[in-house]
């Protein structure tokens, strides 16, 4: 029988992602709350996210595994850094986090969020293009598209993976 993995999201980029890491699996995508703020300001908090996101999916028992990926933002001293977080739930219970890139948001995104509240609205105002996070996301956009959104979760959902697949060899 086929393992199921299911990604806390429609984001085209995450789904993708997992895709790229998880072939050979039954890979689906569900809509579920991170149940923290729409933009998370902290690594705890972006964490956290992808945890919850992670756990819905494995809770209703049709997953095998649950993947949660999280977007977010955070302080490095005075400087405002992208960051990302993403977590794997088994069925039995077992949780592994991983994170991934992280680049400095010029002052002007910095400046918007403190108005807008949410990355992808000063992103897609920024570029003047629509739906930014479901492409190229910010990652694309500040690396001259030499890593994009997807690339940065794979690494991610590859660090999971490998986490995954090194405690089932003990």
């Amino acid at each position: 029988m086929q393992e199921t993995v299911i990604i806390g999201s429609k984001n085209p980029t995450k789904v993708e992602a997992v895709k790229n890491v998880f072939q050979g699996f039954e890979v689906s995508s569900l809509d579920v709350p991170s149940n923290v703020s729409v933009q998370p300001f902290s690594d705890e908090e972006t964490r956290v996210g992808a945890i919850n996101r992670a756990k819905a999916c494995v809770s209703g028992g049709s997953a095998s595994i649950g993947i949660g990926l999280e977007g977010g933002v955070m302080y490095v001293d005075d400087t405002l850094f992208l960051c990302n977080w993403g977590a794997l739930a088994t069925e039995n219970g077992e949780i592994f986090t991983a994170s991934g890139a992280r680049i400095a948001l010029p002052k002007e995104i910095e400046k918007g969020l403190q108005t807008a509240g949410e990355l992808s609205i000063v992103m897609d105002a920024y570029t003047k293009k629509e739906n930014v996070r479901s492409h190229e996301g910010a990652i694309g956009i500040f690396t001259n598209n030499l890593v994009s959104r997807e690339d940065m979760f794979t690494h991610v959902v590859q660090l999971l993976k490998g986490q995954l697949d090194f405690a089932n060899k003990k």
